[in-house]
């Protein structure tokens, strides 16, 4: 009855050995010297101001999604583009709907003041 699945469980097995086997031997070759300088954050080369525990603001997380939202936009575009000439009008109205969905959102949260840097 496992017969079909043997394959999958020794696959899976193999992957936690070998995983186990490189974190033993990395742990008893590598050495762990700290040093105030490893140990402190890497900034492009500039040396660290402030701490490591600021926080963002909100606007920086809306600005972010906004961005992702609207490229994840641009990948949808890219195929209703290439076979547009198929889907004649009904993709064409289906894809301004889109936009137009996406566009009253963007426009709702500028209104918001989501892309205000206070």
């Amino acid at each position: 009855m496992l017969d079909p699945y043997l394959g999958i469980l020794i696959l899976a097995l193999v992957g936690v050995l070998n995983a186990a086997a490189m974190m033993g031997v990395s742990h008893l070759v590598g050495s762990n010297r700290p040093t105030p300088v490893k140990a402190s954050p890497y900034e492009s080369g500039i040396t660290p101001l402030g701490t490591t525990r600021e926080r963002f603001s909100v606007n920086f997380y809306l600005v972010g999604m906004l961005f992702i939202i609207l490229d994840i936009e641009t990948l949808f575009l890219i195929p209703w583009a290439v076979i547009f000439r198929e889907l004649g009008m009904v993709g064409f109205i289906e894809v301004t709907a889109f936009l137009l969905t996406l566009g009253v959102g963007l426009v709702y949260a500028w209104r918001k003041g989501a892309l205000e840097w206070d």
